[in-house]
């Protein structure tokens, strides 16, 4: 793992995380952040989610100042906490694309999710030949959505080495504001215990004075996932939605909220 921070940077007008990554140069990648758009309170101001009760003109106009950073329309994802992973390079047969992740090898083709706590993980293969994003909630990242990420990846190249692969976990809901009851860190437990994987003890903190609470580590549960697949490049996760309420939405602070999103293309 490394230590390098994610850089914000302005971009035609809009503030954006960038990711500090080694990845090969023809990979773009960035976040939104909640500022630069039109949307009004709750959702000020560049809300992406067009399923959260905002004003469509606003959303579409939102979309429109990001798609202008793009080399393309991204594939956008109708979100369901699932693990499907979505082929980016076959031709696209439904109107409404389900899943929470999606690969491709084409250039051009940019991949995004949105978040507001859940997890954006972006990540890309050797010499940037495949990329993948994926959307970890805890429901996906308990499920498998990171490894089938990572298996779809390496079944399109045939690049099994996933050591030489890059993960970069973008902003998500923090280690002391992700409070979760005994039922999640159970599934954890079960699943890393049917599958021969490191106990995720230390992924989760007794809360004081509430028997059977506890805070949760969303982006070590994350690490310890990739880690079991081969990863060892894993980046990012400095930050929390729930604290930083000027650059990220966050649904577990507000209640109603928008969405920022995180995108990769290969060039």
């Amino acid at each position: 793992m490394s230590e390098h921070k994610s850089e914000f940077q302005s971009i035609h007008g809009l503030r954006v995380l960038v990711p500090n990554w080694p990845a090969a140069p023809q990979i773009g990648a960035f976040c939104t952040t909640r500022a630069g758009g039109i949307s009004k309170a709750p959702f000020n101001s560049l809300n992406l989610g067009r399923y959260v009760n905002d004003e469509a003109a606003a959303v579409s106009e939102n979309r429109a100042r990001v798609r202008a950073l793009l080399p393309a329309e991204p594939v956008w994802l109708k979100q369901v906490h699932g693990t499907r992973v979505w082929d980016a390079d076959l031709a696209q047969t439904e109107e409404i694309i389900e899943a929470d992740a999606a690969v491709t090898t084409k250039t051009n083709t940019v991949l995004t999710v949105m978040a507001a706590d859940c997890l954006p993980v972006l990540i890309t293969g050797p010499d940037g030949k495949v990329i993948g994003a994926a959307h970890a909630g805890w429901r996906g990242l308990v499920d498998g959505v990171l490894e089938n990420t990572v298996d779809a990846m390496q079944a399109k190249t045939g690049l099994s080495d996933a050591d030489q692969y890059f993960a970069w976990l973008g902003p998500a809901i923090g280690p002391r504001a992700f409070e979760v009851g005994e039922e999640v860190r159970t599934a954890f437990h079960e699943h890393a215990q049917k599958h021969a994987l490191p106990s995720p003890a230390g992924a989760f903190m007794a809360i004081d004075g509430k028997p059977g609470k506890y805070w949760a580590n969303l982006y070590q549960l994350a690490r310890q996932r990739l880690l079991s697949k081969g990863m060892t490049h894993i980046y990012g996760g400095e930050f929390c939605t729930v604290r930083d309420e000027t650059d990220f939405f966050s649904h577990r602070r507000d209640g109603i909220s928008g969405r920022f999103a995180a995108f990769i293309w290969r060039s």
